[in-house]
């Protein structure tokens, strides 16, 4: 539990749930600005998210965050805690800019329906015939490291597959086996581009046929965003910024930061040896701004800052568009948010407790078997470094938290927030609100 705060800090914080919420330094706002209470959400209550995150930043398990809340449309909270800067002198702007890792997922997966509304392709098209160094995969069946043994698929690699997970490339396998080495020595991340990254997965075998089992990863999105370029005739980054960021008015969204907005972005930290906020080790990660990997990883190298994800998401909520802007129709949307895991061999239905996987992020089954308050058919996905969103189409709400921490698997690392986060939010709807 966060330390008690001190009754001057609680008391500006309680005042600041009704206060308006001005503009963020250097972008407008967002979305549409509404007090909470008129959209069915207690301020009072939202005091209690606000003292756990800025408690949490206050003693140091976390350096900053930035939440944002919206409901109706309309933006009721939006927030910055703690710092920017390890070094504790720069307070956390609003409109700060994080590494979002996986939650460039959804967006790559919003990019592939777009094509695929176009008629570009089908979802059971095999990737093969877009993507002919795919064309001929085989399954591992044994062997040592430098004799591996495999057989043909029995059927097609799938761009469904691509999309749910269930290719069968062997990333998750445990350290020291032979079909895992020979990922490690294709060396997929030194790709130097994702036509490269593609050349180098060809002649890997898989794990198991393709749509047998459920294993989350980021090759086969890897894959999708290549299927992206070659469909659209574009790099991904320029197809992305054409088809959905400048539609939205993603300012701060892209694979690099330019020099010019670099000091809006937030420190990377990790957990020391001594159970201490330390920055990560030197080349674990890529500079702050630059690009994660050479080539554009539409599995977790976007930039992006909360205002701009609350675009994004909201543009999902409100089936495909926003501010008179289609991305996709609303059938489309319709369709990422189903669980997409019925279609798996073994006959799995969930990727953990209470959820399945639709088309980019995951979908509620069961907010009891889950054990935290929500909806079903509620949607999202969080990033590595503690970056976090959910949209609900039950209760029209829209939910962000952005932190920037590499967890080390360590007894010491700080909490892990999506519970705790995604409670006090829920708790804080007192009445339904809109249509």
């Amino acid at each position: 539990m966060p330390p008690t705060l001190s009754a001057l800090t609680l008391a500006v914080l309680l005042a600041a749930t009704s206060a308006p919420l001005p503009a963020a330094s250097g972008s407008a706002t967002p979305l549409p600005v509404a007090a909470p209470d008129s959209q069915g959400m207690s301020g009072a209550r939202l005091a209690r998210l606000h003292d756990f995150i800025g408690g949490l930043a206050a003693r140091g398990d976390y350096l900053g965050a930035v939440t944002l809340l919206a409901r109706n449309g309309r933006i009721v909270d939006w927030r910055a805690y703690g710092h920017l800067d390890l070094a504790r002198t720069r307070p956390m702007p609003r409109d700060a800019i994080f590494r979002i890792y996986s939650m460039s997922k959804t967006v790559t997966a919003v990019a592939m329906m777009t094509l695929m509304e176009e008629g570009r392709f089908a979802l059971d098209d095999p990737v093969g015939k877009y993507l002919p160094e795919l064309r001929a995969m085989r399954v591992h069946t044994g062997g040592p490291l430098d004799a591996p043994q495999s057989r043909p698929v029995a059927r097609p690699l799938t761009i469904r597959h691509l999309l749910t997970h269930t290719p069968g490339f062997a990333v998750y396998g445990k350290e020291g086996q032979p079909l895992t080495l020979l990922f490690e020595r294709a060396a997929l991340g030194e790709s130097r581009d994702l036509a490269d990254y593609v050349a180098r997965l060809a002649p890997l075998p898989l794990a198991h046929e393709p749509g047998a089992e459920f294993h989350y990863d980021g090759v086969p999105i890897q894959v999708a965003g290549r299927l992206v370029e070659v469909l659209s005739g574009m790099p991904l980054d320029v197809y992305l910024e054409r088809r959905i960021f400048a539609p939205l008015g993603m300012r701060d969204t892209g694979f690099e930061v330019p020099l010019a907005k670099r000091a809006r972005i937030a420190a990377m930290t990790t957990t020391g040896a001594d159970g201490r906020l330390a920055p990560p080790a030197p080349g674990s990660i890529a500079a702050a701004g630059e690009r994660s990997n050479p080539y554009f990883s539409g599995a977790g190298g976007l930039y992006s800052t909360a205002g701009d994800y609350a675009r994004f998401a909201q543009m999902l909520l409100d089936g495909g568009s926003l501010d008179g802007v289609t991305i996709l129709g609303r059938k489309t949307v319709d369709f990422m948010m189903q669980n997409q895991l019925t279609q798996l061999d073994a006959g799995v239905r969930e990727s953990s407790p209470g959820e399945g996987f639709g088309l980019g992020g995951s979908v509620v089954l069961d907010t009891a078997r889950r054990g935290r308050p929500g909806s079903v058919g509620q949607y999202g996905w969080s990033g590595a470094a503690g970056t976090y969103y959910t949209v609900d189409r039950q209760e029209k709400l829209v939910a962000i938290l952005m932190t920037q921490h590499l967890p080390q698997g360590l007894p010491q690392d700080p909490p892990r927030l999506a519970v705790p986060f995604y409670n006090l939010v829920y708790q804080s709807l007192v009445q339904v609100k809109g249509p």
